[in-house]
């Protein structure tokens, strides 16, 4: 099976202070698939972070019966992002926190892979990634 893209679906419960949080962390959003219940985040050219205000959201999952998680006292779903380099893992985290994210988890350094994570306003969580690929096998 091959998939073009990525739609990842996230409840929010204030889109504008999502839409600064996510701008200010470096971010864009597609025109097209923004109005005021939704913001489509471009993370890259074929993954995307669709950020739902919750009522519109659960119109999406009405039919399951389920609620929606609280996502500061749940986890969901822990975004992960792949980075370039450490430093590139460092500089976002940290625009992220001056943007107003808490943190998550300190970085973890395994050598050839560093991570570090963060919690958005709505409390999902992110993490950011480098892997060295000289020490994956082929």
């Amino acid at each position: 099976m091959a998939t073009n893209n990525i739609f990842v679906n996230l409840p929010v419960k204030d889109l504008n202070r999502t839409m600064e949080f996510f701008s200010k962390v470096g971010f864009e959003f597609n025109p097209q698939f923004t109005n005021e219940q939704a913001a489509c985040l471009v993370i890259s050219e074929n993954i995307y972070a669709m950020l739902l205000t919750e009522e519109f959201f659960q119109s999406f999952i009405q039919s399951t019966k389920k609620e929606i998680a609280d996502a500061t006292k749940h986890t969901e779903v822990i975004v992960a992002l792949s980075a370039e380099s450490r430093e590139e893992v460092n500089v976002l985290v940290n625009r992220a926190l001056e943007a107003g994210a808490t943190h998550y988890n300190e970085p973890v350094d395994h050598g050839f892979m560093y991570s570090w994570s963060f919690q958005d306003p709505d409390g999902h969580l992110w993490e950011i990634v480098y892997m060295d690929q000289n020490h994956i096998q082929q």
